[in-house]
């Protein structure tokens, strides 16, 4: 049984963070369902070397399949996450914001929403949690400590349903690391790009004033 009651977790997705998380989700015994924007045959190696629990589909049956389901694709393609099957769904989003490669958004520029709000708009009927962003992908499988740990690393988490960020919370504890509930997806530029809680190793002491330093236009 995993900790957090789910069984299987759906990846929309495929990259550097998304193959690190599913190779700790199957670690702790869920079940993966690998998608990506060119097909499942394209996922063959990363399937076969995450073993029997992982499967790759299109991003509509990973979305379907996945008790929970993460959500990481650059943030200029976060339209095309499909909306019926998360219906309902607690949905992890990594995304940062890029303007190199996602192109200007000027209400992200100028304050006016987050990006996990953003996505939260596009999927009225799921659970967005905000985490995972702000580590480097090859941490996320070597930097996980147990609880007892005084040194573990915080990440932080943003959402606007409690229920929600508990799971996400539950499933971080998890992999090995402790979550710090920083509030609402409208919180969550605080930990992104170029902010000082963005890919820095950090514990749960040293988040707050990580995050009160943050500034924003």
């Amino acid at each position: 049984m995993t900790a957090t009651g789910l069984t299987t977790i759906g990846f929309i997705g495929s990259g550097n963070i998304g193959s690190q998380l599913a190779r700790l989700a199957v670690a702790h015994g869920y079940r993966v369902v690998m998608s990506n924007s060119r097909g499942p045959e394209t996922l063959s190696d990363l399937v076969a070397e995450l073993g029997p629990q992982a499967s790759a589909g299109t991003a509509a049956e990973a979305a379907a399949a996945g008790d929970l389901v993460v959500v990481t694709v650059p943030l200029k393609n976060y339209q095309q996450v499909p909306v019926e099957p998360l219906a309902g769904k607690i949905v992890i989003d990594t995304n940062n914001y890029y303007w190199e490669r996602d192109g200007r958004i000027p209400a992200l520029e100028e304050g006016k929403t987050t990006v996990s709000e953003m996505l939260q708009e596009h999927l009225p009927t799921s659970r967005v949690v905000k985490a995972f962003n702000n580590i480097m992908a090859a941490d996320i499988t070597t930097d996980g400590k147990p609880a007892d740990d005084a040194d573990r690393r915080a990440l932080p988490i943003a959402g606007d349903q409690v229920e929600a960020k508990a799971v996400v919370a539950t499933l971080l504890d998890e992999f090995g690391f402790e979550a710090f509930d920083t509030g609402s997806l409208a919180d969550s530029w605080r930990f992104e790009r170029d902010q000082p809680a963005y890919v820095v190793r950090m514990t749960a002491a040293d988040l707050p004033g990580k995050l009160a330093a943050a500034t924003r236009p």
